[in-house]
């Protein structure tokens, strides 16, 4: 793996995206080798908690804007990217292992999602979050659709898409969307410390508990994901939207 490490120590293991220069920015490498390392901890009897974070300045910048032009290279290069994206939130949600998020810095567009994704948070107050895509002409990933109007209601879901706006620590806090806010210095290790307590107890039950949890949510979630999935092809394949999101790239 290139851009993703995963450590394990105590029975918690420690997924990290690892590529610092570029805000751990979504690439084709960093969704293959997020998925494998998910995958291998999810299946590892050895493994009772997860705590996932990102080296560097950021958790997850979202999508690398400077890979557009490959992504949409082709339908069958988008469809294919877009499948990438949402097996990762299948990886994070519907394993039996716990996943607890330790955030900082910007978690925006997918970094957000897998933010939403993860089952406990640990926010660091550096943290800033928001969703670019109604902006970028793109559309949201991740399950979302589905799993924030849960969280924290239709108009405030609305509200988070429709305008964009920076969401600080306190504000995810303040909504439910995060379980702690720390000091950035302190992030990952209260993730471990709250890792810690989950691997403390019954694997069978928690294992059980999580698995019952994402049950009753799976079957609209896989219609969220299906649905989210055509719509972001429709939305890359679109020649207005491409030139917002290059526009943001030359930025980036």
């Amino acid at each position: 793996m290139n851009y993703v490490t995963l450590e394990t120590s105590d029975g918690i293991a420690h997924v990290r995206l690892q590529r610092p220069e570029r805000l751990n920015a979504i690439s084709a490498v960093v969704l293959d080798d997020l998925h494998e390392a998910l995958r291998e901890a999810q299946s590892s009897t050895d493994v009772r908690a997860i705590v996932f974070s990102g080296a560097g300045r950021a958790f997850c910048a979202g999508d690398d804007l400077k890979e557009f032009g490959e992504q949409t290279r082709t339908p069958a290069s988008i469809r294919h990217h877009i499948e990438r994206i949402q097996t990762i939130t299948r990886d994070l949600m519907f394993g039996g292992t716990p996943v607890v998020g330790a955030i900082h810095g910007f978690a925006v567009g997918g970094g957000f999602e897998w933010l939403l994704n993860c089952d406990l948070v640990v926010a660091s107050e550096d943290l800033v979050c928001f969703f670019p895509e109604m902006d970028w002409g793109q559309f949201v990933t991740g399950g979302v659709t589905w799993l924030l109007p849960q969280a924290v209601g239709h108009q405030r879901a609305m509200e988070l898409w429709l305008l964009g706006e920076r969401q600080s620590a306190a504000d995810l806090l303040r909504l439910g969307l995060a379980n702690w806010v720390v000091p950035p210095e302190r992030v990952l290790a209260r993730a471990f410390e709250v890792a810690a307590v989950v691997a403390s107890k019954s694997q069978g039950s928690v294992s059980r508990l999580k698995r019952v949890v994402t049950m009753q949510a799976q079957s609209n979630l896989a219609v969220a994901l299906e649905l989210e999935q055509e719509a972001t092809v429709a939305a890359f394949a679109t020649p207005d939207a491409a030139e917002r999101v290059l526009k943001f790239g030359r930025r980036a």
